[in-house]
């Protein structure tokens, strides 16, 4: 007994006896388990554990690794540790964001979705975009043009140089279509090498309504042989909502040398590119064969001096665009006739061309009585020059004019029938 005891001072030895047993033991020879043969109580192994990790400090880190870890520290009540750090598991969760962007896109998908595309009329969407296509089996070019707030003039309509642009363009896209624009203003590829552009030498136009803010117009071009040198370019305007006619023009080109600025025949190459895209068809507008009259100072009603173009109003080949020169005819238009009438119908004859540094004069002449007379209800027509201040002509034209918000009951010129396009 000595002996034992004395070496459970040293060595303390568990009681084999359970705790429940210590709890109910009364006797004096009943020892609890966690009391040693000093009458100290001892600590269980997980009490000593808890004893070592609260004593134990915290192991530093060095770039977010712990070090210094001893292994006697470590016990099997520990969390286990997590997975060291790599490349993969380093980068940023990108779900949330790729959420994000879903949710946005099926939000934006279903507001698109939700707009009315559908057309009033089947072919309201012929040409959306206005990039224009080829139709009538490759022979006809049709663009749609919508009426810009800045197209527009005093009259809330379009003005007739808006009017000119659109032809100017339809027939510039109808080159370019086909795949014969190479370069030039409107010239083919042989047509460049042998240095030829087209010129317009007549153009005549009549105005049956003019569209308004916001109007869309379908315009169609085609193109015919005028004579054994000539190309007649021909064009349909129409409300692409009612498809009622709004204007008609026809036009006659000829080939003029860039460098010499003479006019030449069309070379057999050239012909060869154009001439498989002609249509065999009389002009839209029955020509007018009246002649110009002279007009000069004496003869004129009114006369405008010092018109000078601008770098704007020339187009590539160097010379003033064609569609200015109606711009500065009208210049010299008397301003009642502009207040009380609107332009239906024009004549124009090309002269000759116009550079950047010329100086020109607008003479108008109204026939059948002077300015201050216009209360004629009917119609008025105009005689016009375009010349420059040393004389030689640029352009003559004759205009019609009908008065404003008439309905269209018969005009200057009666309109033939509409050509199916």
């Amino acid at each position: 007994m000595v002996a034992t005891a004395a070496t459970s001072a040293f060595h303390p030895v568990a009681s084999p006896q359970s705790d429940s047993g210590a709890k109910t033991s009364g006797k004096l020879g009943g020892v609890p388990a966690n009391v040693d043969a000093r009458g100290i109580k001892s600590k269980s192994a997980a009490a000593r554990g808890c004893q070592v990790k609260a004593n134990a400090q915290a192991p530093p880190k060095v770039n977010g690794t712990k070090v210094g870890v001893m292994e006697g520290l470590k016990n099997e009540d520990d969390v286990a540790s997590p997975p060291p750090r790599t490349f993969i598991n380093q980068l940023p969760d990108w779900s949330m964001l790729l959420a994000a962007i879903t949710t946005i896109f099926l939000a934006a998908e279903k507001q698109w979705m939700m707009l009315d595309w559908k057309p009033k009329r089947p072919d309201a969407l012929i040409d959306p975009f206005g990039l224009g296509k080829i139709v009538q089996d490759g022979l006809v070019f049709r663009q749609n043009f919508s009426i810009r707030s800045y197209e527009i003039g005093a009259d809330r309509t379009a003005s007739i140089e808006t009017l000119m642009n659109h032809l100017q363009e339809t027939a510039l896209n109808h080159v370019k279509t086909a795949g014969l624009l190479d370069g030039g203003f409107g010239s083919t590829p042989e047509m460049c090498k042998k240095n030829l552009i087209w010129v317009v030498t007549k153009m005549q136009l009549l105005v049956d309504r003019y569209p308004t803010w916001g109007d869309v117009v379908q315009v169609d071009t085609w193109v015919a042989a005028s004579g054994k040198n000539g190309m007649r370019r021909d064009w349909l305007v129409r409300d692409s909502k009612t498809g009622d006619t709004l204007t008609r023009a026809s036009s006659i080109w000829v080939m003029m040398n860039k460098e010499t600025r003479r006019l030449s025949k069309i070379p057999d190459e050239v012909r060869g590119e154009i001439g498989s895209y002609f249509v065999d068809s009389p002009p839209i507008v029955d020509e007018d064969s009246r002649k110009l009259p002279k007009l000069d100072e004496s003869t004129a009603d009114v006369v405008r001096s010092g018109l000078t173009p601008r770098w704007s109003d020339l187009d590539v080949n160097q010379h003033v665009n064609n569609v200015k020169y109606v711009g500065w005819i009208l210049e010299s238009a008397p301003l009642p006739i502009l207040e009380s009438y609107e332009l239906s119908g024009m004549t124009l004859e090309y002269r000759r061309e116009c550079g950047r540094d010329s100086v020109l004069q607008s003479l108008t002449a109204v026939s059948g009585g002077n300015v201050g007379g216009l209360v004629n209800p009917g119609y008025v027509e105009c005689q016009h020059l375009l010349r420059h201040e040393s004389g030689a002509e640029i352009v003559k034209a004759r205009t019609e004019w009908r008065p404003k918000f008439a309905k269209s009951i018969g005009s200057v010129n009666q309109l033939p029938e509409a050509e199916s396009a």
